[in-house]
C-alpha cells in the first residue's frame, strides 16, 4: 500500500508549525511529508522591522529549516512555487513538479501597493529578509555620505513611512531609536533628520484601542515623527511622495527614503492557481480547506477566516497562522486514519502587542490594556514563545530575545 503524500508549501509560521506537529505525531510509515520553501531558512516576519531599522542584525532574524525538521520523516525541497493545479493534484515548482494526496498552502504574503503609481519602482517594502536588509543598508549609506556627496540637504536625510498599521508603527519605533546613534556616528544634527508617517485612514493603528493609539502616537511624536493622518499617498517618485491634500490638491513630501508598510495581500500563486480569492486570500471553510477541494488546506496570509463578531476576516498574524498549522496537522492525521469527522478552527486570540522600540510597546493581553515596559516585556515573551513552539528550548536559547529585564 502506497503511503499518502503530504506537501506543505512555505516555511513560514503556519507551514513550519504544520511540519513540526506532523513529524511529532506521524511515523515514517504513515505518510511521506515534503516541505517546499524558496530559501533554506525561516525568518521571523514579526522581527523584520528591527532588521530594517538596523536595531537587530539580519542574521538574528533567521534560522535553518534543516535544524527544525526531522529529516527521517520530512523531505525538504528548496524551490520556488510557480502554480498549483488542484484538479490534477500537482504543484509546479521552478525546477520540477510534485504530486500530492494532501496539500497545505502556507506561502505567506506580498506587499499590497493598491495600484499607487511609482511605489514598486521607488519605495522599499518590509516584506522579506532581503528587503529588510536593503532598507538598513540604504539608510546607513545615506547617513554615511551626507557630508560627502555634495547635496547635504535635509531631503537627503528625510524618511517617509507609508502606513500607520502595526508594521509601520513598529518600524518607526525602532527607527527613531536608531537615528540618534546614526547622527552621533556621522556627526549629523538630529533636527536635520525628518521622519514622516503618512496614513490614508483617519487614525494610527486602525481598529486598535483608542487609548493605546493615543499613547503610541504620543511616544513617537516626542521622538520626532510627524504624522500625516487621513492623507492618502497618490504617487511615489524619485523625489519623495505626492499626497492628497483634498480639493484636488497634492503636495510633494521630499524624501530620499520611502518605506511602504501600508498593507499586504496573499501570495500571487493563489491567483495563478484559480482558487476563489480576494486579494489572493481564500475564504476557507471551518476546517481551513479551499472551497471545492477537500484535499487542499490554506493557512496563514493566504487564508481568510471570518471573525463572526465583526463579520470581517481576522488580520493575518503569526499567532493565527501557528494555530491554523496546529489544527491542520491534527486534521491530516485524522484523514490518514480514515476518519471523516475533522476538528473545526476556532481562533483563540491571546492578545496583540505593538512594539514601539526596545523598551516600549502597547498591547492588549488576556483582555487587559498594557503600555510601556510591561508591554515591551510581553512582546519579548510572545516572540520567544513562537520560537519555542517551533524549535523548543534550544531555538529560544540560540535565537530568542532573552534580555527580558
Amino acid at each position: 500500500m502506497n503511503k499518502q503524500k503530504i506537501v506543505i508549501l512555505g516555511g513560514g509560521y503556519g507551514g513550519l508549525q504544520t511540519v513540526v506537529k506532523l513529524q511529532k505525531s506521524l511515523s515514517p510509515n504513515e505518510a511521506e511529508i515534503i516541505l517546499v520553501n524558496n530559501h533554506p531558512y525561516h525568518y521571523e516576519t514579526t522581527w523584520l522591522h528591527e532588521a530594517a531599522a538596523g536595531t537587530l542584525q539580519p542574521e538574528r532574524v533567521r534560522y535553518s529549516i534543516e535544524d527544525i525538521i526531522d529529516q527521517r520523516k520530512v523531505q525538504f525541497v528548496q524551490d520556488t512555487v510557480e502554480k498549483i493545479i488542484p484538479e490534477e493534484k500537482k504543484v509546479q515548482l521552478g525546477t520540477r513538479e510534485l504530486s500530492y494526496d494532501y496539500l497545505v498552502v502556507a506561502l505567506g504574503a506580498e506587499a499590497e501597493t493598491f495600484g499607487i503609481k511609482g511605489l514598486k519602482e521607488h519605495a522599499f517594502t518590509i516584506s522579506n529578509l532581503d528587503s529588510a536588509r536593503k532598507i538598513k543598508e540604504h539608510i546607513e549609506y545615506v547617513f554615511s555620505t551626507y557630508h560627502s556627496d555634495g547635496r547635504n540637504t535635509d531631503e537627503q536625510l528625510s524618511i517617509v513611512v507609508g502606513g500607520a498599521g502595526f508594521t509601520g508603527i513598529e518600524f518607526l519605533g525602532e527607527l527613531v531609536n536608531r537615528i540618534p546613534k546614526l547622527c552621533d556616528t556621522y556627526q549629523i544634527k538630529r533636527e536635520n533628520v525628518k521622519v514622516y508617517c503618512i496614513e490614508a485612514a483617519p487614525t494610527v493603528l486602525p481598529g486598535f484601542d483608542p487609548e493605546l493609539v493615543k499613547y503610541a502616537k504620543s511616544v513617537l511624536e516626542k521622538k520626532g515623527v510627524e504624522f500625516l493622518i487621513g492623507t492618502p499617498i497618490k504617487e511615489c517618485t524619485k523625489e519623495g511622495v505626492l499626497v492628497d491634500q483634498g480639493n484636488g490638491e497634492t503636495k510633494l513630501i521630499k524624501a530620499n527614503t520611502v518605506v511602504w508598510a501600508a498593507g499586504v495581500r496573499g501570495n500571487s500563486v493563489i491567483e495563478k492557481s484559480g482558487f476563489e480569492n480576494v486579494r489572493a486570500r481564500v475564504a476557507v471553510d471551518s476546517y481551513l480547506r479551499a472551497p471545492g477541494y477537500d484535499d487542499v488546506f490554506i493557512i496563514g496570509d493566504c487564508s481568510a477566516v471570518i471573525n463572526k463578531e465583526t463579520n470581517r476576516p481576522y488580520p493575518p498574524t503569526a499567532q493565527i497562522a501557528m494555530q491554523q498549522g496546529k489544527l491542520v496537522a491534527k486534521n491530516l492525521k485524522l484523514l490518514l486514519q480514515g476518519k471523516k469527522d475533522l476538528e473545526t478552527f476556532v481562533f483563540d486570540n491571546k492578545g496583540t502587542v505593538c512594539s514601539l522600540g526596545e523598551d516600549d510597546a502597547v498591547g492588549i493581553v488576556f483582555g487587559k490594556k498594557i503600555t510601556g515596559f510591561k508591554a515591551s516585556f510581553m512582546k519579548k515573551v510572545i516572540d520567544n514563545r513562537s520560537l519555542f513552539l517551533i524549535g523548543g528550548t534550544s531555538l529560544v536559547l540560540k535565537k530568542g530575545k532573552l534580555k527580558l529585564f
